[in-house]
Formats: structure tokens, sequence, C-alpha cells
């Protein structure tokens, strides 16, 4: 009886609350079930993890923004074993037996939604469309440029690119001043992207000016990084506060997105006119993709080889100048080859190919996770089953620098790739993995076989030093070095 009367009481009283208390109280209600559910009762509740990655996605945003995501998940690895649950609904993996079924068998999981965020001007591109059958027919249309023997057949345009560089390169080092070698080396990639790809060289080793006048379009793209695991709507939502916040920054980045939009609009109408015939832009045309979307497409590739490449060859001469001895080594290689076989592919040179590889493991360009979408069926690994639309992925962060795979990570040392095991080429993954891995992964590989070459032909980093003991990044989809800068001074 006084347990009725109790609950008859509870009743009477409600009407006497306010109305914010009620509503206060429902939601404090409702926030507390969805969090017992994602604790206790979710499919993922059987994936170790922080407590907070049961509750929410907002700390990896959070983490993701301030660019130390994949050391943080690569801790919690360390912590909780190879399956972590990062989200909700996520799960990160540090065990490269996982490559192969989540990215390469059968075409490999579907991309995330997040890949979205890096459409261009509403354009899925290459790199970012989720249906395949939208990006087929414009991947088949270019796919013949990046083959090998495409690129060996046009040589004498990546060759004359690279001694462009190359000069440019000792012009600076005479100056006495610190030389920003990334920024050179986005230049000498953008150029030799364009003069490839486009028929026509952007010109960046040819500026005067101390930054590349496509760097602030670069980063523009890097910059989405810091928002790439946002729903596309919060996407959105946050770029559009970014601007508002930072507006000085934007109208910088304004004049070199213009500059850039221009050398491409440029070269697409010549293809419309005729011209540029077997180009990138002619045969994304004649495969029947409208203009402004080539031109979305061409951007695209611009930022992806500019940045990409760019990071990869500052760091490997960042880490030659802190490694004379592998310097010394290598320059012996090189000499001693042009003696005889002044002709050699620079890629048949063994340890030229250990030093590119090893700068690809730590330059680490894209460090984060990749994630992919858990099939209809459900995946079982290694007896952990991941249910239907669960996001799954790998992150290079922790594969390249997985001390049981490549003792000692974080150093420089060519020599691991003289005798590599099958775990080190299983998770060496610089250029992605499968069929999504870069389209133009043969065309930036040549590029640095033979930007280093030369630069080691020619003795350019002989008496140069560092003007920091190592390379501040910040770690989001795109690595971005601190302040755009890798340094040597002569």
């Amino acid at each position: 009886m006084a347990l009725n009367d109790l609950l008859v009481s509870l009743v009477d009283a409600i009407p006497a609350l306010p109305i914010f208390t009620l509503i206060s109280a429902q939601l404090l209600l409702l926030i507390f079930t969805i969090g017992i559910y994602t604790i206790y009762f979710h499919p993922l509740s059987h994936i170790p993890g922080p407590l907070i990655s049961k509750l929410t996605s907002l700390w990896i945003y959070y983490h993701s923004y301030i660019g130390d995501e994949p050391a943080l998940i690569d801790r919690l690895h360390q912590i909780y074993g190879p399956i972590v649950r990062v989200c909700p609904n996520e799960v990160d993996i540090s065990d490269g037996n996982a490559l192969n079924p989540i990215y390469v068998s059968a075409g490999g999981f579907g991309k995330a939604p997040c890949y979205a965020n890096y459409d261009i001007d509403a354009h899925p591109t290459i790199f970012s469309a989720l249906n395949l059958a939208h990006r087929s027919p414009r991947a088949k249309a270019v796919l013949p440029l990046f083959a090998p023997a495409s690129i060996r057949a046009s040589t004498d345009v990546l060759e004359e690119c690279v001694e462009r560089f190359v000069e440019r390169l000792k012009l600076e080092a005479r100056s006495g001043k610190p030389v920003n070698v990334l920024n050179l080396s986005r230049s000498l990639a953008l150029d030799v992207v364009s003069a490839y790809l486009f028929s026509e060289s952007y010109g960046g080793v040819k500026e005067a000016g101390e930054e590349l006048s496509a760097s602030r379009f670069v980063d523009a793209f890097v910059a989405v990084g810091r928002f790439f695991y946002l729903p596309t709507w919060a996407f959105v939502v946050a770029e559009a506060i970014t601007a508002r916040l930072y507006p000085s920054t934007n109208k910088v980045a304004d004049v070199s997105i213009a500059r850039v939009e221009g050398f491409v609009g440029k070269l697409v109408e010549e293809a419309v006119q005729g011209e540029r015939k077997g180009s990138y832009q002619e045969r994304m045309l004649k495969a029947g993709v409208a203009k402004d979307e080539v031109e979305s497409q061409c951007k695209d590739v611009i930022f992806a080889g500019t940045d990409s490449t760019g990071m990869n060859l500052g760091t490997i001469c960042w880490s030659l100048v802190q490694n004379p001895e592998q310097y010394e080594k290598l320059r012996r290689e090189i000499l001693e080859a042009k003696e005889a076989t002044p002709d050699a592919d620079p890629q048949t040179l063994p340890y030229l190919r250990a030093v590119v590889k090893e700068g690809l493991r730590v330059s680490m360009a894209n460090p984060t996770r990749l994630p992919r979408i858990v099939p209809s069926t459900g995946w079982t690994f290694k007896h952990v089953f991941l249910p239907p639309g669960t996001i799954v992925s790998c992150q290079m962060y922790s594969l390249h620098f997985n001390p049981t795979i490549f003792p000692q990570p974080s150093k420089f040392q060519p020599e691991r790739w003289l005798d590599p095991s099958a775990e080190m080429l299983r998770d060496h993954i610089p250029f992605g993995i499968g069929t999504r891995q870069c389209i133009a992964r043969n065309l930036a590989s040549a590029n640095l076989f033979m930007s280093v070459q030369k630069i080691v032909e020619d003795d350019c980093l002989r008496g140069a030093s560092v003007t920091r003991s190592s390379i501040e990044r910040l770690y989001w989809f795109n690595s971005k070095a601190s302040e755009g800068k890798i340094e040597l001074v002569w």
C-alpha cells in the first residue's frame, strides 16, 4: 500500500515539474540507455578498447583534427592488442594479415562514406569515388598512362624535370641560407605530374619565390584530412566554420587555387579543341566525362602527386644528410653502375632501391586509417567476428612502425631491405594496397628513383646539415610537415 501511494504521488508531481526539467531528464535517460547499449550490448561490445571509444566518435574527430590520431591508435594497439574498437562502430587492426581480406581479396571491402569528403567541386574523383561503376570508366581511360612501359617510353620528360630540379637545388645550396627541400621536392613532383600527364609542365621548379605557387592549393586539400572521418553534413559545417575563423588564410589559399584552376582550365580547354592528344585530360574527355568534371579530376591528381611525392623525396634527402655513411654507400653504387652501364634503370640498383623503400616507409605520406565497410556477410578475422556495416581499417603508421616487423622502426635503415622478410613486404604499403591503391604509384616511383639517383650522383647533399633533429609532422590523412618545411643548410 505504501509503495502504491508513493507511485501515485510521483505521477501527481510530474505536471508540476518544469518542462525543461522533464526534457532534460528524458535526454539523460536516452543518453544513459544508448551508453549502456554501446558498452554491453552492441555487436562490437566484445572488441577491446577504451571506454570512450565505445561511447562516442567525437574523441577520434578531435585527435584527427589536432593531427595525432595515428599515434594515439598505435598506443591503443600496444595496450589492447591488434584488434581495437576506436569508435562505437569502428575497428582498427594492426596485424598485416588483415590487409589482404580487407583491401585485396575479391576487390576488397567498399570504401567508407567519409571518402566523399575528398570529392572536388561535388565530383567524385578516381580516389574518392564510392561507386565502382562511376569510377571504373574514368580509371580505365587513364590507366595506360601509368603503365611502367608508358612511363619508360617518356623517360626524357622526367629526366628534363629532374635536371632542372637538381640545378635549382645546387643554386639554393650556394645561397648559404636554409633550403626548404620539401618545397623544391613538391615543385619537382608537380612538374613531373603536369609534364607527363597533361603534356605541359607547370614550371614549379623555375619559380623564383620561396614557396611554390601551388603549395597553398595543395595544403588546402591536405587540411581536408583534419575532418576526414566526419559525416559529410558535419564536414561541410566544419569547413564553413573554419573559413569564417581564418579568413586571411583562405584569401592566400584562394590566390593559389585560382592559379592552379587557371592552369588546369587552359589545358582542358585545349583538349576540348582537339589538342593535347593522349594526355590525361584528353583521355577523360574521350571517355565521355564532362569538361567541368575533367578539371576536377586533374586538380585531384595534381594534389595527390605533388603532396605525397614531395613529402617522400624531401624525407629521403633529409635522411641521407642525417646518415652520411649510407649516403656514401649509395653514391658508390650509383657511380659504379654508371661506369659499368650508363643507361641502367635506377630501379635495378639494390641499395638505391633499399633507400627509396626505406624513405617511403618512414615518410608515411598517408599515415592514417584507410576505412572500409564490412560486407553484408560479415567478416571473421582470427576468430573475431565483425558484423555487416562495421567500419574496419588498417593504418600505415602502425604497420610501418611495428618493431616486431621493423626493428628500431624510427631509424632510417635501408639495409633492412636488402634481404626483406615476407612480413616486411606485406606490411609496406606506401601507396595503399589492392584495387584502390594509388593509381599513380608507378609514376611516383619513377620520379623518386630518378631524382635520388641524380641528386646523389651530382653529390648535391655533400656538406649539408639538418636544421632540426627530427621532422615534425601533423598526421592527418596526408601528413603535413611543421611549418611546411624540411630544411637543409650547406
